[in-house]
């Protein structure tokens, strides 16, 4: 860890003691793990401390992890101009449990916060604005959840009749199958088609231009 992350994760251990849940150093980066309910006083803390000043956020995403109780964790990356370093903060929930909206604190969190709800249904308490952003208004479900299905659950065409597009019910056009690709000879008949038309071999005849 270089000196200005080791800096930064003392002074944030003795000034944000009881809200750390982890602190750990990678890619040259600070990463803290916070409960959500923090997630406001944190933000704050890190945008008007003289000694941290991250002033910028660079991005939020949301990481599905569906075999944990909390199956959600949602990436807030901020970035310091004045003392050029970055920090990432984390934070977890499920499906039920909604996570404090932070744009009364960056204002562009606004759309990040959105992309989120809308494919992963996370939901943002005091958003001013939350609703679809990247899918149409009458998708169904949240398509970057790890159980959502390849399908979906609609598909859209246009109806020459109707002039308009319509939506339908997913219909596939065969059941579907399971592949083994790492055994592609499995449940393939012993005779291949075309052996019944190769004569089956004398030993005693075979010559070295047979083989």
């Amino acid at each position: 860890m270089n000196a200005a992350l080791k800096n930064l994760d003392e002074y944030l251990s003795s000034r944000l003691e009881n809200k750390l849940l982890a602190r750990e150093e990678g890619h040259g980066e600070l990463s803290i793990t916070i409960h959500r309910d923090n997630i406001i006083e944190v933000v704050k803390f890190l945008r008007d401390d003289i000694n941290c000043q991250f002033k910028q956020v660079m991005d939020i995403c949301g990481v599905d992890h569906p075999e944990k109780e909390e199956r959600f964790s949602i990436i807030y990356n901020l970035l310091s101009l004045s003392h050029n370093i970055r920090i990432r903060i984390k934070t977890y929930t499920n499906e039920e449990i909604p996570v404090p909206s932070i744009t009364g604190i960056f204002s562009s969190a606004n759309w990040w916060e959105r992309e989120i709800w809308d494919l992963y249904g996370i939901y943002f308490t005091n958003h001013p604005d939350l609703r679809r952003i990247l899918t149409d208004y009458g998708f169904e479900g949240h398509p970057l959840r790890k159980d959502f299905p390849l399908t979906g659950y609609v598909e859209l065409r246009y109806d020459d009749e109707q002039k308009r597009v319509v939506y339908e019910p997913v219909k596939l056009t065969q059941e579907f199958r399971s592949f083994d690709f790492l055994s592609p000879w499995e449940g393939l008949p012993e005779a291949l088609p075309g052996d019944e038309k190769a004569a089956p071999m004398d030993e005693d005849n075979i010559t070295d231009k047979d083989v």
